[in-house]
């Protein structure tokens, strides 16, 4: 199921050039992707308040070439269901013949964290549609707060690195565990450096009856203190360590995407990155062994799982 990058290249682009994210932004990158995945279809796309709709929608322009909906932040997943709600009730009067498919997105901000209870009972309803979280670990948009997604030791505006506190004192929230437990037909994690295993996935996500659910890493070039042409590469390295798996879960069975031949230590994926630098302090030393801990921990989880 797997596109070519010669067949996407062919395929009408639904992000328009001239937006304004930030040169190296991992996010534009994957909202590109999923639509260039989606192209083929009528599609209806609603995004949350976020780094994405601000750099896409300044008024009075706009970068989608598709059916949009700007919702609040924690309101996206219900609009998006609201429509297709319509939609079916349409079809089924007969007003409407055409197909159309319907993708909701959000930031770590909007998904893990203020709109998580919407998400939450969009999946357990039921609604026929694909919800993709572009995962950069902080609130971006608004000053690099941390969220639920910022890792364990992280210094955002929010969870300064200090004499007295080093960075963010715990672990990040598993969303992609938490949708799993909702029992959805399709679940998903992707990073955009593989761009077929993404766009496979928002494929898979789209052709399954039911709700979807991807969260894909994409960093923040700003928030992570990395190099604008270190964005893609950083993600590779994040998925060589581990952190981020690329695995799916298709109606409760377990398939990892991609196992690398040599698992490399979390160390090489933090230390590029300029908010975690007051780890390598010989204080701070023991937040690095309990990443390692954790990143190792769930990571044989997920080996047994996919068993």
């Amino acid at each position: 199921m797997a596109v070519s990058l010669k067949e996407l290249a062919k395929r009408e682009d639904l992000l328009s050039g001239g937006h304004r994210a930030c040169a190296g932004c991992a996010c534009a990158t994957t909202l590109r992707q999923v639509l260039l995945a989606a192209s083929e279809t009528n599609l209806v796309c609603g995004l949350s308040t976020g780094c994405m709709e601000v750099v896409t929608t300044i008024y009075p322009y706009t970068a989608w070439k598709c059916s949009y909906i700007h919702s609040a932040f924690e309101n996206v997943a219900v609009t998006i269901a609201g429509v297709e709600t319509a939609y079916r009730a349409l079809k089924d009067s007969g007003k409407l013949k055409d197909e159309y498919k319907f993708i909701a997105m959000g930031g770590d901000g909007g998904s893990y964290d203020i709109g998580l209870q919407a998400l939450s009972g969009v999946m357990e309803r039921g609604h026929d549609m694909v919800y993709i979280c572009y995962d950069n670990e902080a609130y971006m948009n608004t000053g690099i707060q941390r969220s639920s997604a910022t890792p364990l030791g992280a210094h955002t505006s929010t969870s300064p690195a200090g004499k007295v506190v080093p960075g963010k004192k715990v672990h990040r929230k598993d969303l992609t565990q938490i949708m799993v437990a909702h029992g959805v037909p399709y679940i998903a994690q992707a990073s955009p450096h593989n761009y077929r295993d993404l766009t496979m996935k928002v494929k898979k996500a789209l052709d399954v009856e039911g709700p979807a659910f991807i969260c894909v890493l994409a960093s923040c070039h700003r928030g992570w203190r990395i190099k604008q042409e270190e964005s893609i590469s950083n993600l590779k390295v994040a998925v060589d360590t581990c952190f981020w798996p690329l695995y799916e879960v298709e109606d409760g069975k377990y398939k990892i995407n991609y196992k690398p031949k040599e698992k490399l230590p979390i160390t090489d994926w933090i230390k590029p990155q300029g908010r975690f630098a007051h780890l390598f302090r010989e204080e701070n030393n023991p937040i690095i062994d309990e990443l390692q801990r954790e990143v190792d921990r769930k990571w044989e989880d997920l080996l047994a799982l996919a068993e």
